[in-house]
């Protein structure tokens, strides 16, 4: 394996955790609000 190839495969092993965790101020309410809107959409459909 080249040096060309182990800087190539370590820029791709880039994680997903840490590049949302500096837009987590906005990920997180609008993650939590989709869960309220399923959970109360669930409740709803089962009334």
């Amino acid at each position: 394996m080249s040096a060309h190839d182990q800087t190539h495969a370590a820029a791709e092993t880039t994680d997903v955790v840490e590049s949302v965790v500096p837009n987590i101020h906005v990920v997180l309410p609008v993650v939590g609000a989709v869960l309220i809107f399923l959970l109360a959409f669930i409740a709803v459909m089962m009334a």
